[in-house]
């Protein structure tokens, strides 16, 4: 034996048996990433399951562009995983209606003529989610008729065949659960299903949805949609601009390192932006900047700017099929031959940012008097930290190469990995913790930042401040968001403490510094905390780990002879059993900020200089609990 014959893999013959062939749904079920992006378990927003939801609802939205249905019912029953999605348009064609649910490539998106600048064009959305649900049931209601059909695991189990029905409106509706085979114990945020229905309504003016039985309806569009995200007050009324396929609302806010976007392509959100987006940053900037007539840098003139952006464009190419990036350079696709006359999507976009944001200052001198004071704070702002931020980046980059802090992975957030929206990063307290992490992690996906001890309050402290600190300064260095969220290496940031006092006081620490310097990393739904189990129940034949005081209970009700073991802290977790833990059944809690939490207000409370009302506020609301001895016979 040499070198050689230990470190080559040995191949499984290649012949004629190793070619297979899948049908469409076997495919799906095999790959799901290719079609959903991730399976999950529900914790992030962005989990296969509310895609499953997006990629029905999308198809009556597009009944509803084409004018038809102005009503789309939706209903989750949360016990039984169970999602309903009703809409009024025309209906599936009756006689298509199985192959169009189960076939790929097939549909009537092709069809431009039919469906104009529609969100699905590639014949997978609805196939997809019949083939990743146990149970999958369509229904078209069209003309006096009716056909359903229900399937299993993406395989038929029944048709009804075409029938008579005078009794309902046209529409289509489908049902399905997601199959817990591929999605694990998986549980449905409300939260995140309202937010979608939300945009929706905002997207589409004249639409009504209901969810569980509460209506949604928008009558200002994205005006609307930004009055109820921003999470501080404007430094000047929002400015809303509409014309043609293009719409956009737009101000400034302070305690804010860079600009955010709720961006949209045909009623999709693009989470991760895009060409129309990048058309819009670059536009704005020309436009104000030609206003104000001094030569500051696009970065600084879009400090802190909050905009909800939408452009409808026909037959959009995005990066991916969960459609989160568009990809699209014109307001229409090639021709056959390649070439495009079609206007460029950033000449598009510029020429309508000219004609109405310059005259809307030019009209409006208060705001332009606004707009101006905070792009000449923001010049300040990045005058007085240059120097101190230079010296602090070289000493980031020095540390990074031999950081101890940080146990890196190989796939990151901001590449074009198959995996990189798996990316993530454990935020740990001390080397004990992150000790265990760090042995039991993937190291394909998941890092570890280890924290020295407590990190800094940032509650009253200047973004200076922030370079200043060793800390502070690798840690944002890291997740590389200085400059902006495109730039974003991690799509999970977790905080992974103990749960105990000083475990939660590092949480709240950690999440003071997001909200004061980077509260677009929370309100885009990258942050979450790790949730560790409390106990081990376990006998000879089983072990049961248990989060809650409920769980353990019933777990020593279910494990005779059991032994108990309390966990003080993830150090005391050893690697081989933390493997469980960050795994696939991971347990995140995801970091939501609602629509009426008012950030400054809480952390001036918490993490302020009140003492003496923050001290009357413990002592009027403390437990006090009798330490638990756990005695089992």
């Amino acid at each position: 034996m040499n070198d050689n014959d230990i470190f080559t893999p040995q191949a499984a013959e290649y012949n004629d048996d190793s070619i297979v062939h899948l049908e469409d749904m076997e495919h799906i079920r095999l790959r799901p990433g290719m079609y959903i992006g991730k399976l999950g378990d529900g914790s992030s927003h962005d989990d296969g399951i509310y895609v499953l939801i997006k990629e029905v609802i999308d198809n009556s939205i597009d009944e509803f562009t084409s004018g038809f249905g102005k009503k789309i019912e939706v209903k989750i029953n949360f016990a039984e995983r169970r999602v309903s999605i009703r809409d009024y348009g025309r209906g599936i064609p009756l006689g298509k209606l199985v192959e169009a649910v189960s076939k790929l490539n097939t549909g009537a998106k092709y069809d431009s003529k039919v469906f104009q600048k529609s969100v699905g064009l590639n014949g997978v959305g609805t196939k997809a989610v019949n083939a990743l649900s146990s149970y999958f049931r369509v229904q078209a209601f069209r003309e006096g008729k009716t056909r359903w059909a229900e399937f299993a695991d993406g395989k038929l189990t029944t048709d009804s065949g075409i029938k008579t029905d005078k009794v309902n409106e046209m529409g289509t509706l489908v049902e399905f659960v997601p199959d817990a085979k591929l999605f694990g114990n998986y549980h449905f945020i409300s939260e995140y299903v309202e937010r979608r229905i939300w945009n929706y309504a905002y997207l589409n003016r004249g639409l009504t949805l209901y969810y569980n039985d509460r209506r949604y309806y928008s009558k200002n569009g994205l005006l609307d949609l930004l009055q109820r995200n921003l999470q501080s007050e404007p430094l000047y009324p929002i400015i809303h601009i509409k014309e043609g396929d293009f719409e956009a609302a737009f101000t400034h806010i302070n305690g804010q390192s860079n600009d955010y976007y709720y961006s949209f392509v045909n009623g999709q959100h693009t989470t991760e932006g895009g060409t129309h987006q990048s058309a819009f940053r670059e536009a704005y900037a020309r436009v104000v900047k030609e206003f104000i007539k001094k030569d500051y840098a696009p970065e600084v003139i879009r400090q802190g700017l909050v905009c909800a952006l939408c452009v409808r464009i026909q037959e959009p190419v995005f990066e991916a099929q969960t459609k989160t990036k568009l990809g699209s350079t014109h307001l229409e696709p090639n021709k056959v031959d390649g070439t495009n006359d079609s206007p460029l999507l950033k000449t598009y976009v510029l020429d309508i940012l000219k004609r109405h944001l310059d005259n809307y200052l030019h009209i409006h001198a208060d705001t332009a008097d606004a707009l101006l004071n905070k792009i000449n704070a923001n010049e300040k702002e990045r005058k007085e930290i240059a120097g101190i931020k230079k010296i602090a980046r070289e000493g980031a980059k020095k540390a990074s190469l031999n950081n101890r802090k940080l146990r890196d992975c190989h796939v990151h957030y901001n590449t074009n990995h198959a995996r990189r929206l798996e990316s993530t990063i454990f935020i740990t307290e001390g080397d004990s913790a992150s000790g265990s992490i760090t042995k039991s992690r993937d190291v394909d996906t998941q890092a570890v930042f280890s924290l020295r001890g407590k990190p800094k309050n940032t509650y009253s402290i200047s973004k200076a401040d922030v370079y200043r600190n060793d800390e502070l300064n690798l840690l944002h260095n890291a997740l590389d968001i200085d400059e902006s969220l495109d730039n974003l290496r991690y799509n999970n940031v977790v905080i992974a403490t103990d749960a105990d006092v000083d475990g939660m006081h590092i949480r709240l620490l950690l999440l003071t510094f997001f909200l004061r310097f980077y509260p677009e990393l929370i309100s885009s739904g990258h942050v979450y905390i790790l949730q560790t189990p409390l106990f081990r129940v376990r006998n000879k034949q089983k072990t049961t780990y248990c989060y809650t005081d409920d769980e353990r209970i019933e777990a020593i009700h279910n494990t005779p002879s059991a032994e108990i073991t309390r966990f003080k802290g993830l150090g005391e977790i050893s690697p081989d059993e933390f493997k469980n833990f960050i795994g696939k059944d991971m347990r995140l809690d995801p970091v939501i900020l609602h629509k009426d939490f008012d950030t400054k207000q809480t952390l001036s409370f918490y993490m302020g200089e009140n003492t003496p009302d923050r001290r009357d506020f413990i002592m009027r609301n403390l437990r006090v609990e009798d330490d638990e001895s756990i005695v089992v016979a």
